[in-house]
This record gives C-alpha cells, sequence and structure tokens, in this order.
C-alpha cells in the first residue's frame, strides 16, 4: 500500500497484460474499461449518442469478455463456495491502524470492538468488514515480522482471537495484511503461504490483503484450501492479470486516471466477473464524492480508510452521508449487483447522468449517478412499455408514475448534484426488504447531500507533558550537566509517506498542526542527562528494589531468562522495555525521560552539528550494522567513544533508539524516537527508516505496551539541575 513506484509498475503491468480480444475495440485504461467514445469527452457531456451507439458499445465489451474467459480458462467456482459468498455484500471496508485509539484503551488493557464500530456506524452507516494493520509503519524496528507484529497484540494469539470473535458477533469480516517484501526481518521458517493460511486460521481471520501487489498467486489461496480454512485474497493494487480474478475474489480499485474523468469508468476485474467485489480507494484523496459515485456506479465497494499511518484524513460530513446512502442502497440490493447481465451505460435522457442496469430475473434495478454540478429534475429515462410494471424511486423511497409515450414510458425523478439515483422496476409489490429500504431512504434524504459539509478536519495533537524533577543537591552519578542556553530546535520526521502534507509528523506545543517539518529557538535551563543509555544491570536493580512488573507483560524483557539478563550483557543498553516501564524506572530513580529538544541539545549543542561527533558520518563512532534477520543485540553503552557529544554524552547514535516525547490525538498515539539502531533489516524501502542524524527524528505508533516494546528501543534518564 505504497507510493506511485509500485502504482506505475503495476499500472504499466496492467497494460502489457491486457491483451486485446481479437475483434475487440475495447482498451483499457489502466484497470479500468472507459465507455462509448461519444462520451468521453474531456470538459463536457454531448446531450445524446447516435442511435445504436449503446448496443454496439454493449456488444463489444461482453465479446472482449467472453474472449478473456475463454483465454484464461475461466471457473468462477471459488465464488461459489459457501464460506466466501459473504463477499459479495462486503461492500464497506477500512483500513484500521491497530494504532487507532477507537479500537484499543491502553488504560484500561483491553479492545474497545463496539466503540470502534458504533463511531463508524455514527458518522458514516457502519462497516462489513475490516482490514486490521498491524506492521508498516512500525516493523522493521526490530527482526519481527509480519506475523511475530500480529503475536505481539495485546492478549497475544488468544487476545486476538477474541477480538476478532468480538467483530464477527457485530456481522464484520476480518482481513489482515501480507508483506511479502518482508524479506529482511526473522525468517518465518516455511513458506509464507502455508505460514499465512495457519495463522489466519489460529486466529479464525477471514481474509488477507496482498500489499503492494497486483494479484496474490494462487499457491496462498490454495495453501488455505488445503488446511480447510479457505481465505479471501484481496490484491492492493487491483488484478492485473485475468487469470487471477478467478481466485483473487475481491480487490481494491485504485483509480489511476485522475482527475476523475466526468464519465465513470468500468473496474475492469468487477466486469470480468460481476461476483468479485472491488473496494474503490484513494487513501490522500480529501474529497471522497468522485470515488463513490463510480463506486455506486459498478455496483462495488469503498475502502473507507482515514488513519493513514496515524496521520487522519477523515470522511466529511458530507461523504459520510453520501457513503451511509449508498451502503444502505447496496446492501438491500446485494443479489442485483452480481448480475451476469449488468449493462454499464444504460441510456439516460439528461448528459452528465450515467446509469448501470442491473437484472434478477422479473426484477431490474439500475444504479445512477449524476455527476453534474447541479440538480436535475423531471425527465431522467425511457423505458419499454410492459404492462403492470411498476416503478420506484429507491433513493427518495417512493413510488414514481410513469408516462405513456407510445410503446415507451418516461420516468421523471430528482437527482441530486453530485449524487444517486436508484430505480426499481417490479410486477409484483416490492418485497419486505424493499419496503424497509425505501422506509429508511426516505429519512435519509429528506435533507440534500448538499447541506452536509465537505471540509475535511485536521486533528490537532497534544504532547503528553513530563514533570519537573527535584533538582539535584549535587552531582547525580552517571550523569553529566547540560548547561542553560538558547537552542536552535530544528527536526524533521522521516516518514516514507505522507509528503509535507498538514497531519504528517507530530505537533509540538507552539505549532497549530502536525507537520514534518519544524523550527523552534528554546531557551533551555540546565539539567543533568545520563552519560550512556540505562544497561541492563541498573534496570536490573530497579526490578530488585520495586519489584516492578507491568501489568501488559507481553514482551517485557523478552531477551532476560529467569528474572535476569543474558550472560555478558549487564552493560549493554536495557531494551524490550515499553514507555512506561522507561517511565517507571526515571520515577524511581528520582529522574525523568527528557523531552526531545532536552536529547537533541545534548547530543548536538549550539553549532547545529549533524551528528554527535561531527557534520560526517564517522562509521567508528557507531555499532556495525547488523543486516540479518536474526539481530544480534546492541553493543555496550560504552563501546564506542568517539561517539561522544561535545560535552560528553555517548551512546546517542547508532546503538539503539531512545524514548523521548509522546503525542496524542484523538485517533493515534505515537514516540518520538532518536538516534536510530544498529539493527538494518534489509531487501525493502518500507522497513521503519533511521534517524541517524541530530536533525531527524522517527515518529514510532503508539498502541499498547506489548507491542510498543522493542528489542532495538532503549532509553536514557534526565534531571533537572535548577
Amino acid at each position: 500500500m505504497r507510493t506511485n513506484l509500485v502504482i506505475t509498475v503495476c499500472f504499466s503491468l496492467a497494460f502489457a497484460c491486457s491483451v486485446h480480444a481479437q475483434f475487440s475495440r475495447i482498451t483499457l485504461q489502466g484497470l479500468q474499461i472507459p465507455g462509448p467514445d461519444c462520451l468521453n469527452f474531456n470538459e463536457w457531456f454531448p446531450i445524446t449518442c447516435p442511435v445504436g451507439t449503446h448496443e454496439l458499445w454493449l456488444a463489444d465489451a461482453i465479446n472482449w469478455r467472453t474472449e478473456r474467459r475463454i483465454r484464461i480458462g475461466y471457473s468462477g467456482a471459488r465464488y461459489e463456495m459457501p464460506s466466501l459468498k459473504w463477499i459479495q455484500s462486503s461492500f464497506i471496508q477500512p483500513q484500521m491502524m491497530i494504532e487507532d485509539r477507537y479500537f484499543y484503551d491502553p488504560e484500561k488493557h483491553q479492545y474497545t470492538v463496539d466503540r470502534y464500530l458504533d463511531d463508524l456506524e455514527k458518522r458514516y452507516g457502519g462497516i462489513d468488514a475490516v482490514l486490521l494493520w498491524p506492521t508498516y509503519p512500525n516493523m522493521g524496528i526490530d527482526n519481527r515480522n509480519q506475523h511475530d507484529m500480529i503475536r505481539s497484540l495485546p492478549g497475544g494469539i488468544p487476545g486476538v482471537k477474541q477480538m476478532i470473535a468480538a467483530f464477527h458477533r457485530r456481522g464484520v469480516r476480518v482481513l489482515f495484511p501480507m508483506m511479502m517484501w518482508d524479506q529482511g526481518t526473522r525468517d518465518p521458517g516455511m513458506p509464507w503461504p502455508e505460514a499465512i493460511a495457519q495463522l489466519m486460521e489460529e486466529i479464525g481471520a477471514d481474509g488477507i490483503n496482498g500489499d503492494t501487489q497486483d494479484g496474490v498467486p494462487l499457491s496462498f489461496i490454495q495453501a488455505s484450501e488445503k488446511i480447510d480454512h479457505p481465505l479471501v485474497f484481496e490484491p492492493e493494487i487491483g488484478v492485473a492479470y485475468d487469470e487471477a480474478d478467478a481466485y483473487n475474489l475481491m480487490s481494491w480499485g485504485q483509480m489511476y486516471v485522475k482527475p476523475f474523468p466526468p464519465v465513470p469508468l468500468i473496474d475492469r476485474s468487477k466486469w470480468l466477473e460481476p461476483r468479485h467485489m472491488v473496494h474503490i480507494t484513494d487513501r490522500w484523496s480529501k474529497n471522497k464524492t468522485d470515488h463513490l459515485q463510480f463506486a455506486f456506479f459498478n455496483g462495488c465497494g469503498f475502502e473507507s480508510w482515514e488513519n493513514i499511518w496515524g496521520i487522519w484524513n477523515d470522511i466529511t460530513l458530507h461523504d459520510g452521508e453520501m457513503l451511509r446512502r449508498m451502503s444502505a442502497m447496496e446492501r438491500t440490493l446485494a443479489p442485483f449487483l452480481i448480475s451476469q447481465d449488468w449493462e454499464p451505460f444504460f441510456p439516460m435522457s439528461n448528459p452528465g447522468v450515467f446509469s448501470s442496469r442491473w437484472p434478477l430475473g422479473d426484477k431490474t434495478i439500475w444504479t445512477i449517478v449524476n455527476r453534474n454540478e447541479y440538480n436535475i429534475t423531471g425527465y431522467q429515462m425511457e423505458l419499454p412499455f410492459q404492462e403492470g410494471m411498476r416503478y420506484y424511486d429507491l433513493y427518495h423511497g417512493s413510488e414514481l408514475t410513469p408516462v405513456k409515450n407510445g410503446n415507451k414510458v418516461i420516468l421523471s425523478f430528482e437527482l441530486e448534484l453530485k449524487g444517486f439515483g436508484c430505480v426499481l422496476a417490479v410486477k409484483a409489490a416490492p418485497d419486505s426488504s424493499i419496503l424497509s429500504l425505501m422506509a429508511r431512504m426516505k429519512g435519509l434524504t429528506a435533507l440534500p447531500l448538499a447541506s452536509f459539509s465537505n471540509e475535511s478536519k485536521i486533528l490537532t495533537q497534544r504532547i503528553l507533558p513530563i514533570e519537573r524533577t527535584k533538582p539535584s543537591p549535587k552531582v547525580p552519578l552517571g550523569m553529566i550537566k547540560i548547561p542553560a542556553g538558547e537552542f536552535n530546535f530544528k527536526v524533521h520526521g522521516i516518514e516514507i509517506e505522507g509528503a509535507n502534507a498538514i497531519g504528517v509528523d507530530v505537533q509540538y506545543p507552539w505549532e497549530d498542526f502536525p507537520r514534518q517539518y519544524h523550527q523552534h529557538i528554546m531557551s533551555l535551563k540546565s539539567f543533568w542527562i545520563d552519560k550512556y543509555p540505562v544497561t541492563n544491570a541498573q534496570f536490573k536493580i530497579f526490578l530488585d528494589a520495586t519489584n516492578y512488573h507491568p501489568v501488559d507483560d507481553l514482551n517485557f524483557l523478552r531477551d532476560w531468562k529467569n528474572g535476569s539478563y543474558p550472560e555478558g550483557c549487564a552493560n549493554k543498553p536495557v531494551t524490550w522495555v515499553s514507555l512506561d516501564d522507561a517511565r517507571a524506572y526515571a520515577f524511581w530513580a528520582g529522574k525523568r525521560l527528557p523531552d526531545e529538544w532536552e536529547w537533541q541539545y545534548a547530543a548536538q549543542g549550539i553549532d547545529g552539528r549533524l551528528y554527535p561527533w561531527g557534520n560526517s558520518w564517522n562509521e567508528k563512532a557507531v555499532p556495525i550494522p547488523d543486516k540479518s534477520r536474526t539481530m544480534r543485540g546492541p553493543d555496550p553503552v560504552d563501546a564506542h567513544p568517539d561517539g561522544a557529544s561535545p560535552l560528553g554524552v555517548m551512546d546517542l547514535v547508532g546503538n539503539v533508539w531512545q524514548w523521548t516525547n509522546e503525542f496524542t490525538d484523538e485517533h493515534t498515539r505515537a514516540a518520538t524516537l532518536r538516534g536510530g539502531s544498529y539493527y538494518q533489516p534489509q531487501g525493502s524501502i518500507w522497513y521503519f527508516p533511521h534517524a541517524y542524524r541530530l536533525d531527524e527524528h522517527g515518529k514510532y505508533l503508539l498502541m499498547a505496551p506489548c507491542k510498543d516494546r522493542s528489542g532495538c528501543i532503549g532509553f536514557r534518564c534526565v534531571q533537572d539541575a535548577e
């Protein structure tokens, strides 16, 4: 789920893999199919296409689909599997960061699934499935692989199983990601297809999202079926090769044709197999109106992704109301939206209005979008006259009065600007589900969409204050005094994604919103700072003196055995301690954790140097990087005297990351980490990046102590001097 580089590569693959049908004029645009040429104007809509255009285009599109199915030996058998049919009505699916504060309460140490789902129900009508995301951007901070990150969730595997069961009780299916780029962390000890299938079966998950993939290979599907726990696989970048549509039952629909064209495009996978579930997505877009219209036109779903790696990009009130209305209709009308006789671009009467026709037995619905920037009232569509046929405006929840015109009937109704329409044709009275939908839609559409704000909300962050200590009356053992002074605190985050958009990185108290680049002149009081990071031996003294044991103890001092550190590790920095564990130690010692600017001031001094020792990298000042998959452990804290800062503070860079400040907003908690570590997993650009320079920090998303602890994060303390 990454960057334009991956998208560009897969976009090119889509063209390469899409061999045109021998007698078809269909030409793909990425992973989408355009409608009749006469509709595809860039700036305006034609009033009508020549007579017969639609019929010719539809026949050509059907011919393309038929030939593609023959060429690939297509079988839709997996779509018939009872255990997987849920995908055909799974329209709304967010990607949810497990660090989202609506999902887990770290103070009560419990998952809050109901709170999370209730919020989405309130804001946009709820969800059908959820993609839980426990990996990137934190993965690679140590050698825990993608499955170790799941095992590190609160409660371990038993807790994860109970959490998934809570989603299932609310009728929500659960997916996890798989990162085939994860080849530098711990080896799973078996082929990834088997490892994924076994873990998903153990925790009771329903599916897998193939991160950065343009089609999940068949071996993964077969591995899940082999152990009788078939999973639904959903590649992120669509399905770029036709054959994979037979076993990739879901996909993301990323619209590569931008800006959105006035005329909707048809998703290629949905056209090839109407039972395929597509979730239209564009994570960074502020306005989702176009995405929702394209989804409704295609009878497919939407990826309601708001928490993007801890950066909040909300669904606005307007788009939330659109989503609520669309999902209400699609969930009720799901049996229609898998019709093999789907007819896109059914002719409408007004330019800029587009519809898809979905027949089901003796009933038919039309999903309609008005792409115009104005309302349209009155004559909308013309249909062949059928004796006894009744028509319903499902969007507004009312019956229509057809006007007979020769062997045709004219239907008139209202379409909101950039809004939806939905018509049902049926001879018998509507069934109870349709009547219930009409009653609900009548209430939902009482207010026009235009009355809801489309303004995006920026979440402001709060930095958790660090309580000052009592000044030490004498020189504290093992600490160095940092004099008071003016300091130009200049630092930036090293997030891989988000560029310099508002909301990326963190927000300091003097800033009005989160941003990636920061600079502030500060008057700092004098303080003492540990010469070295806290060692295993020092932490053992704390444990023996206090009998400290965290409530959430999963991964606590994970590398220790029988209550003590490994032999030969006394003088190495303590790791596998959470932010709370570090605070507990500091409080016992009469100290505190440093504010980030204090850490940087102690490391940098006032000359703005890039490293504690100067402006050029010195490999002798830091541990030798560990690029293996096993993670050897950090060096002793005094092993690299060349790494000293101007005032003699040691082991600041390249051994272990060090905890500093915590930031929080309504949905996310994060800590700024300083110094980087010795561990450098190889093989991917998506692993947690290093911040070795003193004008860089890492933003580490926080969930719970068990998940936050790492074999490459330690800490040092400070004490106020005045």
